[in-house]
This record gives structure tokens, sequence and C-alpha cells, in this order.
């Protein structure tokens, strides 16, 4: 199938043809052609198949359909998305796309002063993109008004809700009008938030285009069993056999994805971090340094990578097995894009078979076991079991017995009194035996 039989305008398809995009994806031509005749979305599908085109392309080209009532520009459709990559990423794709069309977008997120992204939104927009923080900062400060926005699109809903903004998506819904078009796009459906989308979307059209558990059949998948002071040792050596390659590294903390980089340095490997605790300039900075290759590593947390687009990817590795068994199938989604092969390596302790195994179950095949005579393990000690949580007892005092007077209950500001100067005060008025 052609972008040309999906009913897609002449702009729109000369934009396409010039960035050499002509046959669309399986959710690009389930989703494209039901979103412009304006039916709301539900669309699943894994990272790297084009979700993005999925619902830009009918969004830019229903709003140049209309006929124009004012002068003034106003946001008619607002795109949410989880992380500030991401943000960019979609922004870009709009850029693309409408390029022959004459609507302006925009995009805000946090971590960057606010300036600049509030003159783009004085100057006026069509399309926004937004994360949720940011996007609830600017409202409170009476720079975007969302009350004209026509097609709402709410994009890596599982990694929204993830993420803890459940609550700010309630609010930012409630700020839209009730009659609109509304896509919701996500690389996994948790149950767990099958209620909100059900508030969400009304009679929407499905498209699924692979099911929740299945991982990128483009993906070659392997795992090295390791104890967890030799995981560097094994992704040197992988790092070593792939010299002129890029890869992907993931931990699960911010704090381990520095300690891997700082350790690859010292090994002369060029490596860098991307996380939550980095500005974005420097996350912005650090990704365009890996897309064009003067950095081979880049470690990132689960929450940084969300974005990270880069069609060419070969190598994905977890340093850490995922605790989520679908957030494994994000991970490795970063690779095999767009019909390109990969090779997604996994290091797992003794401790984490258990991880390994929810995530074969998830996956429904058994990831390929890679010899490692070198570091074999040694360290075959359980996983400790998790202790519940204990509560803490509140003690209730009867205030009938207790002595609340003023001459006697110790104020807050005053100084503690010592054991041996309290027992020298309790016993002063008592005989000595």
């Amino acid at each position: 199938m052609k972008f040309t039989q999906l009913g897609i305008s002449a702009p729109i398809l000369k934009a396409l043809e010039a960035a050499s995009y002509t046959n669309p994806t399986p959710i690009q031509q389930g989703a494209i052609p039901s979103a412009l005749e304006g039916k709301d979305i539900l669309g699943l599908a894994q990272t790297g198949t084009g979700k993005t085109a999925a619902f830009a392309i009918p969004t830019l080209q229903r709003l140049s359909n209309q006929d124009k009532q004012s002068s003034k520009r106003v946001i008619q459709s607002l795109i949410l998305t989880p992380t500030r990559e991401l943000a960019i990423q979609i922004q870009d794709s709009f850029k693309v796309y409408g390029r022959f069309l004459p609507l302006k977008s925009t995009v805000v997120f946090g971590g960057v002063g606010q300036g600049n992204q509030v003159r783009a939104l004085k100057a006026g927009v069509d399309i926004l993109i937004a994360t949720p923080g940011r996007l609830m900062d600017l409202v409170q400060q009476r720079h975007i008004n969302l009350s004209a926005v026509k097609i709402f699109t709410l994009d890596e809903a599982d990694r929204m809700l993830d993420m803890g903004f459940i609550n700010d998506v309630k609010k930012i819904i409630k700020m839209l009008p009730v009659k609109k078009q509304t896509m919701l796009f996500s690389a996994t459906m948790p149950k767990e938030i099958n209620t909100i989308t059900n508030q969400l979307l009304v009679n929407p059209v499905n498209v699924s285009i692979t099911p929740v558990s299945s991982a990128v059949e483009t993906v070659g998948q392997q795992v090295v069993f390791v104890d967890n002071n030799h995981k560097m040792d094994v992704l040197h050596n992988f790092i070593e056999e792939n010299t002129n390659e890029s890869m992907l590294v993931f931990t699960k903390t911010k704090h381990g994805a520095d300690k891997v980089v700082k350790e690859l340095n010292r090994r002369n490997v060029s490596a860098k971090a991307i996380h939550g605790n980095k500005s974005q300039n420097i996350r912005q900075k650090t990704l365009n340094e890996f897309k064009t290759y003067q950095t081979q590593v880049l470690v990132a947390t689960d929450i940084a990578s969300r974005g990270i687009d880069i069609h060419e990817l070969n190598f994905v590795v977890n340093y850490d097995l995922p605790d989520v068994p679908e957030t494994y199938v994000h991970r490795i989604g970063r690779t095999g894009r767009a019909g390109n092969t990969g090779i997604a390596l996994s290091l797992c302790n003794f401790q984490d078979k258990s991880l390994l195994s929810d995530i074969e179950k998830l996956i429904k095949k058994k990831v390929e076991v890679m010899d490692n005579e070198q570091y074999p393990l040694t360290d075959f000690t359980p996983k400790p079991k998790q202790r519940p949580a204990r509560s803490r007892k509140v003690k209730v005092t009867n205030d009938k017995k207790k002595n609340t007077s003023p001459a006697t209950k110790r104020t807050k500001d005053a100084p503690k009194k010592s054991k041996k100067s309290r027992r020298r005060t309790l016993g002063q008025d008592r005989p000595r035996s």
C-alpha cells in the first residue's frame, strides 16, 4: 500500500515524498483513514512502528481543511506526551509532515526556562505538543487556553500513567471541550489504564497491530548469565567485539547510569548518560552527539529513553533487567526499527532469573542464552524476600490524665533535658535512704 491510497491531501503527500516516505506502516494504514473522518482512535503498536505519523498526518489535514474564522491563531490541537525528548521528536515530525501547510506548531516542556516557549505561544499556534508539568504551569499562568481544542492526542499513554501523570492528565482533560476528537496511542495497554481510556474515547476505532506480549520480531534477543561484579567486563567485551557500532545501554537507576559511564570512560570507551537529573540542554546535546556518532555508548534510564528514535541503532543492552516485563519490550524496541534488524543483549545475575522468566512469559518465547566461559556465575545467593512494610503504632494518651498545663508542658523551643538532669529533678523531693 502507498500513502496515496489513504486519502491524504496533496501538500502532505508532497512533504512525505520529500522525506522519502512512500509506504505506510500497519499502524498508519489502520489509523489514518478513520482519523481523517474525525473518529476517535485507540492505537496499540510497538515502538518504532510509526505511531507519530498515524496521528500527526490526520491532525494536520483536518486542521488545514477547515475554514478560517479568525485571523488570530488559537490552539486547536493538543498532543500530550510524557517526556521532553519525545515531545521534541513529535514536534520535528509535525514540521516534516506539515512543511507545505500554513499551520504553526510549537512544543513546551520543563527543564528549561519558559521565556522562549511563552513568546512562541503569544505569537499564536495551531498545534501544541506538551509535557504535563509544563503545560499545567503555563495554563495556571494563563499563557495557554485550551478551550478551542478540537483534536486531543494522548501519546505513550502507558508510560504517561506509569510515570504518575494520571492526576495531571485528568485535570487537563477537564480543561478541554467535551466535543472533540481524541486519539490515544501506546506501545502497551495494561489493564490499569482501561478506565481512563473508557472515559476518554467515544466509540473508538481500535487499531491493534501486535499483541502486548509480543516483542519486535526483527530483534535478536540474547542473555548472558553473569554476576554483578563482572557485568562491566561482559559489557566491555561486547563493545570491543562491535567497535564501530552505537549501543544504547539501560540501567534501573540514575546513579547506576552514571556509574556505568564512569567505568566505560575509564576503559577508554566514549560513553555518556541521559537521565532525569540532567538538564534539558545537556540531555539534548548528549542525544545529538549519540545520533551523530560522536558518542558510541548512550547509557539511559527507562523514562529518559522515551523519544530516542534512531533508525540505524543495531544494539541495545539491558545492563539491569527491568522489574516490569513490559518495560523490556519498550527497551528492545529502540532497535530493529523501520524494518532494520538489531540485537538486544541482557545481562542477568542469579537473583534476577525470576525477572527473566516473567519476560519470557510475556513475550511467549525463550531468550537465547549465550556462552560465558570467561565470567561464569558463582554467586547463587537467593534473592532476599521483601518484608511487608510495618505500620507505625500511634500511642493514644488520655488528655484527662496527662498534665498539659503551661507550667509543666515543655515548649517546642525549650532545650531537652539530659537523662541525668531529669533523674535529679524527679528525685529532688525524695528523702535519701
